[in-house]
């Protein structure tokens, strides 16, 4: 069985791993025990940790400083790899097959058998895949065996990385390893297709250009804000996971009739109240592995109203609350 993660940086600067066989297999080892790896693709350089694995994807989040759960996208090795996580349609399956390997990130539905975590997805029922054409984190992808999330390797919001550097830079005392392979040759992210059924939807523009894609499929993309849909991508605000129960953001203890969902030492609760706690101790990385399976996990019981405990608003509070709070929202 694998190392497990702490919630905190096993390492102090990070490592730098050269992409050859030596490299790729410590970086590998490095995501199967849950710990963050810069992984170079031709694009930019990506902030992977393992897709399966909510505690690893957390991370992603805290040491990107990232304000909100974003889906990411998750990176396979190949074609038939991205079929077993995600539904094909026909326009899905004829872009992978004109640009995979390569600078495309298709969204599409989640397979029965989807391994990729709720956390990477935002809790949608979609799921962001791409197969990067860079040899080393293909050889990377294909000794983890699992689909490695990666957004882009720099804080939330600064330039993107395009050299083991930038990463460095940007990252370099709060993540485990980077990869080196030189510099990126395209240099700009993915272009994003959803696939959903009707026309495929261009929900950003990136290395593979729009009359590209359009003339494998043959017809022309939408562009995201003519649905009215919420987001689904990395670049936009991501829709939300809402419950079918109600939420009570900043309790102190539920009322008659609510589920509780804690966070640190639990008040006395009812016998008869369902309860969930995100993080006994307060742990704000184990909170937000935990977050999207709680509320699923509460929502399962019946319950009409969960009462949600206070959440610090610092680091990955402020990411859990933002979630929180799209799930309260009215409806």
């Amino acid at each position: 069985m694998n190392e497990q993660p702490s919630t905190a940086s096993h390492a102090g600067r990070a490592a730098l791993l050269a992409a050859d066989g030596h490299g790729v297999a410590e970086a590998a080892r490095l995501l199967a025990a849950g710990w963050l790896v810069a992984l170079p693709t031709e694009t930019v350089y990506g902030l992977g940790a393992d897709a399966t694995n909510p505690v690893a994807v957390a991370r992603i989040y805290a040491a990107k400083g990232r304000p909100a759960f974003n889906p990411l996208i998750s990176h396979v090795p190949d074609t038939g790899r991205a079929r077993q996580q995600g539904l094909f349609n026909a326009p899905a399956l004829a872009l992978a097959r004109a640009f995979w390997p390569g600078p495309l990130t298709l969204v599409v539905p989640i397979a029965p058998d989807c391994t990729v975590c709720d956390l990477a997805r935002a809790g949608l029922a979609t799921v962001g895949l791409r197969v990067p054409d860079q040899a080393a984190t293909r050889a990377v992808l294909e000794q983890l065996g699992r689909p490695v999330a990666a957004p882009s390797a720099n804080r939330s919001g600064h330039v993107s990385p395009t050299s083991a550097g930038h990463v460095l830079s940007d990252l370099g005392h709060g993540i485990d390893a980077v990869l080196d392979a030189g510099p990126c040759s395209i240099g700009v992210e993915s272009t994003i297709i959803a696939c959903l059924g009707g026309s495929p939807r261009l929900l950003r523009p990136g290395g593979i250009t729009r009359a590209a894609a359009e003339a494998v499929i043959g017809r022309l993309l939408v562009d995201a804000g003519e649905t009215g849909a919420s987001p689904i991508a990395p670049g936009q605000l991501a829709s939300h996971y809402a419950p079918h129960a109600t939420l009570r953001l900043d309790a102190v203890a539920p009322m008659d009739g609510e589920a509780w969902l804690g966070f640190g030492p639990d008040p006395e609760l009812p016998e008869a109240c369902p309860r969930a706690n995100l993080s006994v101790r307060g742990d704000l990385i184990e909170a937000a592995a935990n977050l999207f399976a709680l509320l699923r996990l509460l929502d399962a019981s019946g319950a009409r109203r969960i009462a949600v405990a206070r959440i610090p608003q610092h680091g990955l509070g402020e990411a859990i609350l933002d979630r929180l709070g799209r799930a309260a929202a009215p409806r």
